[in-house]
């Protein structure tokens, strides 16, 4: 039995360590390739240690333009889904309506959509209303995108915010829309929090929707701008890209690190409503 038990332990391990394996080599191969002078498709300890790859990207047209572009961009948007997220959750959470079920299902229906589907009318759209080619269409589509999802999250997490301590705020003359601001939001810190960095770094990463909405060079971000590093007959700036793509994922780092103590501080409201 104890055998038995051992050799279960053992399989968990090594399917364990091949998970592992799977998420550390190409961030392995990232590093080292961003140091290697000569890097390659291979995970191989650099031929030499030099700086020289990330000297060739850290200019203007390169990397500082389309990563202003990408915070103009991301910030912007999800800036605009978290408010529209947190006035539509709002409601939801706090009044009945024989809607409001309707209502929620349709939105998780929306999150299933894919966005190449809806590109080509989005497009069209865009084109009959100018917002084509400029960052504040591509902001608004970004945020409409995300916005689904973002309801859903935001509604489940505003659920848990007692109405008692609105109650009490009503009964001074605070207004609902006082009480969200100054009671339900500040106490779902977290649940905040989690709606900010998914909504930031999918958009991000989209490298879809700027591509087919921006047509000027010098407005799109660093996610359509990385497809640069891709020659002409497979010649790829491996040691380039990877120097890139560093530069290009600090940004959401920095934004987990800033609010990580939020995202783990949870909701302290157990004594809240009590005496």
């Amino acid at each position: 039995m104890a055998s038995r038990r051992t050799a279960r332990r053992l399989a968990a391990d090594a399917g364990l360590l091949v998970v592992a394996a799977a998420f550390v080599l190409p961030l392995a191969w990232v590093i080292l390739s961003a140091l290697d002078p000569h890097a390659n498709l291979r995970v191989k300890a650099p031929d030499g240690l030099t700086l020289d790859n990330f000297d060739a990207i850290l200019t203007p047209e390169i990397t500082f333009t389309p990563l202003l572009n990408s915070l103009i961009l991301c910030g912007g948007a999800t800036l605009l889904t978290v408010v529209c997220a947190a006035l539509a959750a709002y409601p939801l959470s706090r009044f009945r309506s024989r809607f409001n079920r309707p209502f929620l299902l349709t939105v998780l229906f929306a999150t299933s959509l894919p966005i190449t589907a809806i590109m080509v009318p989005v497009y069209a759209l865009f084109v009959q209303v100018d917002l084509i080619d400029t960052m504040q269409g591509t902001i608004f589509f970004f945020a409409a995108s995300q916005l689904p999802f973002a309801i859903w999250l935001m509604k489940n997490f505003m659920d848990g915010v007692p109405k008692e301590l609105e109650e009490a705020a009503w009964t001074d003359g605070a207004s609902a829309f006082q009480s969200l601001l100054r009671i339900v939001l500040p106490l779902m810190g977290p649940g905040v929090s989690v709606v900010t960095v998914f909504s930031f770094v999918m958009m991000w990463g989209n490298f879809f929707v700027p591509f087919m909405l921006l047509l000027t060079p010098d407005q799109m971000p660093a996610s359509v701008s990385i497809n640069d590093f891709f020659g002409n007959r497979g010649m790829v700036a491996y040691g380039q890209l990877a120097a890139f793509s560093i530069v290009y994922s600090t940004p959401v780092i920095l934004l987990y690190v800033l609010i990580a103590r939020r995202l783990g501080g949870g909701f302290a409201l157990g004594g809240a409503v009590k005496g």
